[in-house]
């Protein structure tokens, strides 16, 4: 338990686990986090509801079946806007922060370019999060404590699926916005439905990619690959097939399922997450079929 300011802390993250993994797939949902810690919304020049932009709202709801159907499903509890944990350590521009950024901090990305580095600089639409600068201690706060942990925690489910299983596919769940935001290549432009990303082929095989794609074409939606999302850090830094381990990034559109103005459910909902309830199904049935092929 960590405690700042007087304040209990939450957890950095949460495993739903199955009473018996029977699947070897591993959903996570990094960005799907809901907690805004006072301190951070004191130093932040937004209201609540513009640090929400950047949130993947109820996308762990959409797959909260995994558990029931044989695979543990990990979830962050801190807010994206706060820590995200899909993205190297220290990607972080140094324009941010008081002091000298580490030695290992990464200041060059696209991303921290874009201001959506480990630490946002911005929300989704282009709005600055904070008043001033941040000092130095708060990366390491940040980072030892919701970031590390979170990826322990992913690591450790995938080894052990690889382990009991010989071999472990990682979901990672994510929702987008229905129309590119002005930090994005495709700002002002409408979105697929759903945007598989596999790093343009290299983080899982070509069938998964087709499974996954058939079966949501069968459900009626529009799915599109690799653009504008082929698939952030965790996808690349987990997607190697050849060792195992199959990675492939999943982004729903959130107009589907959600009012992207009041982060309100829309009737939309349920029915997407019976979709993503048969999604789950495909893929187990799909990892059990991979093995016996392989054997």
């Amino acid at each position: 338990m960590r405690v700042r300011g007087g304040n209990e802390l939450p957890p950095p993250c949460e495993v739903v686990a199955p009473a018996e993994q029977t699947a070897a797939v591993v959903y996570a949902s990094p960005h799907s986090g809901d907690y805004y810690p006072p301190d951070f919304i004191a130093a932040s020049r937004l209201d609540r509801q513009t640090l929400r932009k950047s949130e993947d709202s109820f996308i762990d709801e959409l797959f909260a079946a995994a558990p029931a159907l044989g695979s543990p499903l990990l979830r962050a509890r801190y807010a994206r806007v706060y820590l995200d944990v899909n993205r190297e350590p220290y990607e972080l521009d140094p324009a941010m922060f008081a002091e000298p950024l580490p030695p290992e901090a990464n200041t060059t990305s696209l991303r921290v370019a874009g201001g959506l580095g480990t630490i946002a600089r911005v929300v989704s639409d282009g709005a600055e999060v904070y008043r001033g600068k941040l000092p130095l201690a708060e990366i390491h706060w940040r980072v030892d404590g919701i970031y590390r942990p979170y990826h322990r925690a992913l690591g450790g489910l995938l080894e052990e699926t690889r382990s009991r299983f010989g071999r472990a596919i990682l979901i990672d769940c994510h929702s987008m916005p229905s129309i590119g935001g002005p930090m994005d290549g495709d700002g002002g432009q409408s979105r697929p439905d759903i945007v598989l990303g596999d790093r343009f082929g290299t983080a899982c095989s070509g069938r998964l990619v087709e499974l996954v794609q058939r079966t949501l074409v069968g459900l009626g939606y529009v799915v599109g690959r690799n653009t504008p999302y082929a698939g952030g850090f965790t996808t690349h830094h987990y997607g190697r097939p050849t060792e195992g381990l199959q990675a492939l990034q999943i982004e729903i559109n959130r107009a589907l399922y959600m009012d992207e103005r009041s982060f309100r459910k829309l009737p939309g909902f349920d029915l997407m997450q019976r979709h993503m309830t048969i999604l789950i199904g495909k893929l187990a049935g799909f990892a059990a079929g991979h093995a016996m092929a392989a054997e």
